[in-house]
């Protein structure tokens, strides 16, 4: 059966590469462009179609780059613009297409606006950029309102206790963060340039970051009272005056107005943009965002969310599903990002099998134990899922060699802003940040890095995080030896993928196999996932299974059959 041709994003299988711990070409312990070019043939042997960078603009890096202090270079620390415009070359020439990550709703405050904005009058055009507001108070010492920030703590700052000039700004995230006033022509300008300046050094798309709490009602009311049982890193997500606003789709308007006349003036360039936003169980969120006016996808992190248990599972497929059944729109799904312990973790965490242990707080923050032989199982069979669903998939680096999260991280180490903004309550991201392990060499932090011929220094630096002592057990070396390993499965999915699934329609539906399992049926390819500890027994007279044979399992020692899945696994089965 033929399928029509779909732009390359709608399928597409994206590797994100956080940058800082990826590779590290010039022993200083922090990864950079040069670092990644070096690397370029492990995307490919894993069949990926484009890779993501995270922020790798000049920054202070507070937040590691999602704090922007210049939208149109590349942060010292990573190269230079001929640097990435040679990895944008070099990943050409292996069909890997480039997107990078767009952070509109805030920049640094030591991006040149914001300290012209500081050194300039109240009422100025210079603050007309942000949100720059008067105190309450007789001397205006109170903040305009009662906003919370994201990483906690207020989301307003005084510039000084000068009444004459003691305005307060506004920072969503964190104070190094002011966020952009997208009202103003002089921001909205400045993003229609970032586009154009990117796309024309071969961007092919952008993921935009913090899209929920772009745009603000107009003026800035208290946030309505929250259930004092609320965490601390939710509040901000339950203010209606600043998160998923309908300012905020007039500014995703202009993003694909940009992106659209720029594709009229270079009818060969196939663009786009996927919003991120925890829009879990929101479906009329995901609508909005994907009018043909706005965003052409936006990141379905139901999966990433999800339990261990066959309802929950369900669940997370049965929104998009049904959305890309109305509406045409393909989700983008993913089980693993630099905001959310990784996947092996939290599956094998005590209560990761609960209905309730459903969480929308991207930290996953359950303290359970864990059990990482579990967790691997767990998400071996969850990523062959995932692959075989319609839409695009995104990787995130180190999930293709079964990454744990790293958990105990000694304090002094840990420099994510949740840590220091939240006392210490919250551990934050760091964890699943952590270099990456290419050999088994603890030398050179596990192969993460190398040092170039005409190094200056003669020793390599310590990593930016600590890496594990048994680190290199996960590394793409190890497991290259080990035909069983997370590495391998990776590879033949990306493989069974091409074959079996993107070439069948997108239209996919579940199907009942029994009260153990989950059964997904897209075309001829029919997946069956066992989400529990026991092995399930599979009807292989239902209807959709007769005459199909498996070519695949994710637990393959198994003595199953075709009629029984193993525990906590996957199998693909195919006419």
């Amino acid at each position: 059966m033929a399928v029509p041709l779909r732009p390359w994003w709608q399928d597409a299988l994206v590797y994100q590469v956080y940058l800082r711990s990826f590779a590290d070409a010039n022993g200083d312990g922090v990864g950079d462009l040069t670092g990644i070019t070096s690397r370029l043939d492990h995307l490919a042997s894993l069949g990926v179609d484009a890779l993501w960078l995270n922020p790798c603009y000049p920054s202070p890096q507070r937040d590691h780059g999602y704090d922007v202090a210049d939208y149109f270079d590349i942060h010292d620390e990573y190269g230079t613009l001929a640097t990435f415009d040679a990895l944008v070359a070099a990943a050409a020439a292996r069909g890997i297409r480039v997107l990078m990550d767009l952070v509109p709703s805030h920049c640094s405050s030591e991006h040149r606006w914001f300290q012209e904005a500081i050194t300039s009058p109240p009422g100025s055009a210079a603050r007309a950029r942000f949100y720059f507001r008067d105190g309450k108070g007789e001397d205006g010492s109170l903040p305009p309102n009662n906003w919370q920030a994201a990483f906690g703590g207020s989301a307003w700052t005084r510039l000084n206790d000068d009444p004459a000039d003691g305005q307060w700004y506004l920072g969503t995230f964190t104070p190094h963060q002011p966020d952009f006033d997208h009202t103003d022509d002089d921001v909205r300008q400045l993003f229609v340039d970032v586009f154009e300046f990117w796309f024309d050094r071969g961007v092919e798309g952008f993921r935009v970051d913090a899209v929920a709490p772009t745009g603000k009602h107009p003026d800035l009311p208290d946030q309505p009272p929250v259930d004092p049982d609320v965490d601390v890193l939710d509040i901000t997500w339950l203010n209606p005056h600043t998160v998923f606003r309908p300012e905020g789709h007039d500014v995703w308007r202009d993003f694909r107005s940009t992106l659209d006349a720029y594709e009229q003036r270079h009818p060969e360039r196939e663009l786009m943009m996927v919003a991120e936003a925890y829009a879990v169980r929101r479906p009329e969120l995901v609508r909005r965002f994907t009018r043909p006016d706005e965003f052409h996808q936006m990141f379905t992190f139901d999966l990433m969310l999800s339990p261990w248990e066959k309802t929950s599972i369900e669940r997370a497929l049965l929104d998009p599903l049904e959305l890309l059944g109305d509406t045409g729109v393909v989700p983008a799904w993913t089980l693993n990002n630099h905001d959310i312990q990784r996947v092996v973790t939290r599956l094998g965490r005590a209560d990761a099998h609960l209905p309730e242990s459903w969480t929308n707080n991207n930290l996953a923050s359950s303290r359970a134990d864990v059990d990482h032989a579990l967790g691997a199982r767990r998400a071996r069979a969850m990523a062959a899922l995932v692959f075989a669903l319609p839409g695009s998939l995104y990787l995130y680096q180190g999930e293709e060699l079964g990454l744990p999260e790293v958990l105990g991280m000694p304090d002094d180490r840990r420099t994510d802003p949740i840590f220091a903004l939240t006392n210490g309550i919250f551990e934050g991201r760091d964890g699943c940040r952590v270099p990456l392990p290419w050999t088994l060499d603890p030398a050179t932090s596990f192969g993460f890095s190398t040092l170039p011929p005409d190094a200056e220094r003669a020793t390599l630096e310590e990593p930016w995080l600590p890496q594990p002592s048994n680190w290199g057990d996960h590394s793409v070396a190890s497991e290259e030896a080990r035909p069983e390993s997370m590495l391998h499965l990776y590879r033949d999915l990306a493989d069974l993928r091409k074959k079996y699934a993107t070439s069948q329609p997108l239209a996919t539906r579940s199907i009942d196999l029994g009260p153990d399992v989950v059964g997904v049926v897209r075309g001829d390819l029919v997946v069956v996932v066992n989400a529990t500890g026991r092995p399930a027994i599979i009807d292989v007279d239902h209807p959709a299974l007769v005459g199909r044979r498996v070519v695949l399992s994710t637990c393959p020692e198994s003595d199953a059959g075709t009629d029984v899945v193993a525990p906590d696994s996957t199998v693909w089965y195919v006419a």
